[in-house]
């Protein structure tokens, strides 16, 4: 059974951009053919859940992520960072085996 573990910081963010749209579900997680390395990930707000979503749940949030996508996210944490005045989420994921050097990218 493959796994996402979302990070406290993370749940927070997605609870609080929630929170200001006032309408959502969770967070949805895909990837699509992208960049110099590969693919790149795909975020959106979840307003209904599609039948073959697989979802995450932990922190009192939810993370869909599209069926395609599974096996490359499979272990994957999703976390929320700020450095400097940057704020991101971050993936940090087991099955990358390269990413571009501008970081928009990856190869599973």
């Amino acid at each position: 059974m493959a796994h996402l573990s979302i990070t406290t910081s993370a749940a927070e963010q997605i609870r609080r951009v929630l929170d200001e749209r006032g309408h959502g579900l969770g967070l949805r997680v895909s990837v699509k053919p992208s960049g110099c390395s590969g693919y790149s990930y795909v975020l959106d707000f979840a307003d209904e859940a599609a039948n073959d979503d697989v979802s995450f749940e932990e922190h009192g949030v939810t993370v869909f992520v599209a069926p395609e996508a599974l096996e490359m996210l499979d272990g994957s944490e999703v976390d929320y960072v700020s450095e400097g005045l940057n704020r991101f989420f971050r993936f940090n994921n087991p099955n990358v085996k390269d990413e571009c050097g501008c970081g928009e990218s990856f190869t599973v």
